[in-house]
């Protein structure tokens, strides 16, 4: 990515050459450095800034930029969907305003809705509280071939639930199981989750939005002014910016022990949302590079069946352009006649 300044000048390219360009080894690289270690303790609000760009500039043409980048992974997606062996669940989560609807919008807009699902996921319903938390996850997982997209996840079980505990009364939990051992056992079984998944062929990959609380302000500021965007505004979401230290908390926690190597955590700064998506993008194209899917190759019988058929298929044409041609000339013999 240390050729974007010099990517965004070039032609447009529907082949997304500049992506390819940056090589496997670079993209790599670049989303490196927003992976949470396994197994490391990670503090939010030292270890990561909102802000930072890692010391990229801002392409001249960002749209061209997310453009290419767009189709890059669209045909990654094609060849996943062609494969139809393996499924790619991308998780995204961030407290408000952090721009998860936004990220989605912009990445994923270019793709074949055929190859992507995308689901968010709100207060549980009464008929979800009557399952386990993982249920209603498990219903919305990506089929084989596809990308699938989770706008907030069965993290908010170690989120939400662990900010205002009192949530747990409606699950009606068996008492054994509640106290402070319950979180522990919560990531013990989502990481036996992710791994079980993996196993089947469903990739996971866990993006975190970093949104500073000041641009959080700003933003819900900005939702109350301007009349377009006040059908986003949430007094609740308010009311929550008093538990921000408490979700930082619990965010540090998810992260020291979710992250892992099957299922990493990738933290990406919110506070300029140009990076963002920027940063999403190339963290999705990079997962899709490792997985690799290829479009099937046919047998030597199938082969030739196929080859038979376009036998059939070029006589068709053959055959039409002689009609044309007989119909052309006895029209142009009834002409002469005519004169």
């Amino acid at each position: 990515l240390q050729k974007e300044s010099a990517m965004s000048k070039k032609g447009k390219n529907d082949n997304a050459s500049e992506i390819r360009d940056i090589g496997r080894e670079a993209l790599h690289k670049f989303v490196e450095r927003f992976m949470v270690p396994p197994g490391s303790t990670v503090r939010l609000a030292q270890d990561y800034d909102p802000a930072s760009t890692y010391g990229f500039d801002k392409p001249e043409n960002l749209d061209e930029f997310m453009r290419n980048s767009i189709a890059f992974i669209s045909e990654y997606a094609d060849r996943l969907y062609a494969e139809n062996a393996q499924s790619l669940l991308v998780i995204l989560q961030a407290l408000d305003a952090a721009g998860k609807d936004s990220a989605i919008d912009h990445v994923m807009s270019g793709l074949n809705p055929a190859h992507t699902q995308v689901h968010s996921f709100k207060a549980p319903s009464a008929e979800e509280l009557d399952h386990d938390y993982l249920w209603r996850c498990v219903k919305a997982l990506p089929e084989r071939g596809r990308i699938g997209i989770f706008n907030r996840s069965y993290y908010e079980e170690v989120l939400v639930v662990r900010v205002h505990p009192e949530f747990l009364n409606a699950q009606r939990l068996p008492p054994h199981t509640l106290g402070k051992r319950l979180w522990q056992q919560r990531f013990e079984e989502i990481n036996n989750f992710e791994r079980y998944l993996v196993n089947q062929g469903t990739h996971v990959l866990k993006i975190y939005l970093n949104v500073s609380k000041e641009e959080q302000r700003r933003r819900q500021l900005e939702r109350i002014d301007r009349p377009e965007k006040n059908w986003k505004f949430n007094p609740n979401d308010v009311k929550e910016r008093a538990f921000w230290d408490d979700y930082m908390a619990a965010y540090d926690d998810v992260f020291k022990h979710t992250s892992t190597p099957h299922a990493p955590w990738y933290v990406i700064p919110a506070d300029k949302k140009w990076f963002t998506r920027i940063a999403a993008a190339a963290i999705i194209a990079n997962k899709l590079v490792e997985m690799n899917p290829q479009f099937p190759v046919v047998s030597g019988p199938q082969r030739e069946t196929m080859l038979k058929l376009r036998e059939v298929l070029v006589a068709q044409a053959e055959g039409q352009a002689a009609e044309v041609e007989a119909l052309t000339d006895k029209r142009r013999g009834k002409k002469n006649k005519a004169q």
